[in-house]
Parts: structure tokens; sequence; C-alpha cells
């Protein structure tokens, strides 16, 4: 049973949150400026590869590794050193032109190449997310955290053009990069400032020989399960959407960028509709009957004969598809033990970056087959896969909170 040293009073909460959302506001633009800073500085395409790719490789690392040392100590101080590794990161990167310090900095350090849940803070943020509200809170209390995330990420990718008006300022290009970097590690001063506020997570019973115990079997499977999801969307990332949408209507740049703006303020929103629908059909049943609907309309958007149907089914896809984000966490931290869950969100969330990182490639070459549109069936028929493995696997399984509305409403 873990529990909090300190009171903790409803408060504290946001002091979680405003740490997310600061998170999500450096992430969303210094992944976009970086690959800028290095071609500014000097190399090439294949050197921004490997910098994108070590990120990608050490995210996933960091996020495993720390959620299985974390799992046996006090959760606050791990929250303070991954900001301060935030704010060395933005501090170390304008101080070295060398492409393989450069991509040991963004292995170790908290940069986060992908719009997803991973890098070492996450699993900690969970943690103390899931043990700090009360079992009927806890998805309403996730939904929250990945609305924020999303909304200060995309807030954050808009400030990226802030390079261009510090030139206009008189500042070289190189040294503007360089400010913008500084800036992520003053954000990260601020992220350890309010994780200070937090209180101690620590276990009142004898530290656990492993990191994972009796829900190993659990989380092993749901992380599986997860992968095939991740290996499934990796067939329409973003870029690839977009590639499609101009190749097969003709879309324009301007079209586009309205039509993924506004598909992610619908995924945004989905969030606290997601932790509504859940504390009324249950955790596993919002994460299927939200996401198989959402795959369905993905795959008719294929074989729509016009932009217009094309690009409303697109978007009632991403106001339905991302449900599952909050629920999925929610659920994971519902199903392990307390003393577990800082090692099942990095053992869920590793294998998804794994695995979606593949299957662009492969949809690459669907592309150019004779129908355009195969990587949304794969995607959506894959998907739907998923949904229909994880319900006849987990729908048995269910969280306090659930089983405590079932007492109720019986008595």
């Amino acid at each position: 049973m873990t529990v909090f040293a300190d009171a903790k009073p409803p408060s504290d909460i946001f002091y979680l949150y405003a740490a997310r959302g600061l998170r999500g506001f450096g992430d969303g633009f210094a992944m976009i400026i970086l690959p800028a800073y290095l071609s500014a500085i000097g190399f090439d395409a294949a050197a921004v590869g490997i910098v994108a790719t070590a990120a990608l490789l050490g995210s996933a690392a960091m996020t495993l590794a720390i959620g299985h040392l974390a799992a046996r100590h006090d959760l606050r101080p791990f929250l303070i050193a991954g900001a301060f590794v935030m704010v060395a990161t933005g501090f170390a990167l304008p101080q070295i032109e060398h492409i393989a310090f450069i991509a040991a900095v963004v292995f170790f350090g908290t940069l986060n190449p992908s719009p997803g849940e991973i890098g070492m803070l996450v699993p900690l943020e969970q943690a103390m997310l899931a043990h700090g509200v009360p079992d009927d809170q806890r998805t309403r209390a996730f939904a929250r955290y990945s609305l924020i995330g999303s909304l200060a990420t995309a807030a954050g990718s808009l400030v990226a053009a802030a390079p261009d008006g510090l030139v206009h300022l008189g500042l070289g290009k190189v040294a503007a990069f360089k400010a913008m970097f500084l800036f992520y590690a003053a954000l990260g001063v601020v992220a350890a400032a309010l994780y200070r506020r937090l209180p101690h997570a620590q276990a009142d019973a004898p530290k656990p020989a492993a990191a994972l115990g009796p829900s190993r079997g659990v989380v092993y499977k749901l992380a599986a399960l997860f992968s095939l999801d991740a290996f499934a969307g990796g067939f329409i990332v973003q870029s690839l959407l977009a590639l499609w949408l101009f190749e097969r209507f003709d879309l324009s740049l301007a079209g586009a960028s309205v039509f993924f703006f506004w598909s992610s303020v619908a995924s945004a929103f989905s969030y606290p509709v997601a932790a509504w629908l859940a504390a009324r059909i249950g955790l596993i049943n919002t994460m299927v009957f939200t996401h198989a609907p959402s795959s369905l309309c993905l795959i008719a958007a294929a074989f729509a004969p016009n932009l217009t149907l094309a690009l409303a089914l697109l978007l009632a896809r991403f106001a339905l598809s991302q449900m599952d984000v909050p629920t999925r966490t929610s659920y994971v931290m519902a199903v392990v033990t307390p003393a577990e869950r800082t090692a099942a969100a990095s053992v869920t969330a590793v294998p998804r970056t794994v695995t979606s990182s593949i299957s662009p490639a492969i949809a690459g070459v669907l592309f150019a087959s004779p129908f355009s549109g195969l990587p949304l069936v794969a995607c959506g028929v894959l998907k739907i896969v998923y949904d229909v493995i994880l319900l006849i696997s987990f729908r048995h399984i269910r969280p306090p909170e659930e089983n405590e509305r079932d007492l109720r409403s019986a008595g």
C-alpha cells in the first residue's frame, strides 16, 4: 500500500498539472527548432536523423529505466531530479556543436521526440497522480492531465516561430536558437519548483524485490496489446496522412494546417468526455466502444469520393480515437498494486514508441500501391483487432471504483 507521507490538500495536484503543462510547452517548440538549429550550424539531413533517432531511443530507454528504479523509492526526489535534467538539457545544447555530443545530450536528456506520453518524467507523474487522487476521481484526473499536456504542446509548437522574431530584433539566427534552448532550461527550473511543492509518495511496506511483482503478467499482456495499437497508428502518422490528403485530394498546405489544428483540438477536448463516459460504462468499454467507431471512420475515409467527406470522416475519427488515452492510463494504474505503478507506466509506454516507429516505413510502400488509401485501411483493421482482443481479454478485470459502483447500485 502506497501512501503520502504528507497530508495532501486537493490543490497540490495542480502543481503536477502545471509542471506537465510546462513540459509539454517546452517539448512543443524544442523538438521543432532542434533540426532547424542543427541545419543552421552546418549539419545535413543525415545528422538530423541521427539526433532524432537518439532522442527517440533515449526517451524510451530512460522511461523504462526510471520506471523500474523509482518503483522502490519516494517519487518526489526523482521528479525534481528529472526537472534538473531538463535544465541541463536546455543549457548543454547551445554549448556544444559536435554531433556525437549533441546526440548524447538528447539521448540522456528530456526532449520528447514524439507527441505521445514518453520520457523519464512521464511514469513518475502518472504514478504520483494515481497515488494522489481517490479511485473514483482517477480517470478524470488523467483526462485533465492529458488535456493540459496536449494543449500546452500545441501552444509550444506556435512558439517555435519565435527565433524568426528574435532575428528581426537583431539577434543572429544561431543565437536566436540558442536563446530558445536556454528558455527551455528556464522552464525546467520552474518545473522543479513546482515538483518541490508536491508531497512525498513512499511505501509504508518493505520495498519490493522487483519493480513488477504480482501484476507482471497483466502489465506485459497490456504492453503487448498497446504495442499492436501503436503499430497500427504508425501507418497514419500526421506527416503520412497529410501526404495522402495532398496527393489524393490536392489539399493545400494552408488547408492542411487548419484541418490538423482542429483535429488536435477535437482530440484534446475528447479527454474529459472520455472521463465522463468511463464513469458510466467503465474504462474498458469506453476504450473499445469509442476506439472501434473511430477506426471505421478511418476505413471509410480511405474510400471517400471527395475531400469534404474525407475530412469530415477524419475529423470524426480524431474526435473519438484519443478517448482511450486517459482511460488507458487510468486502467493501468487501477489494475496494478500501488508499488508497481511507476514500473507499469514505463513498461506499457516504451513498447508503444518502439513499434510505432516501424510501421511508417511500411506505410510509405503501401501509399505507392494502386489504392493509396491502403495504409488507412490497414490501420483501421489492426486497431479493430486490438479492440476485440482487449475487450475479450480484460472485460472481467475491473478497476476497484467500478466494483464499488456496482455494489452501491445493488444495495
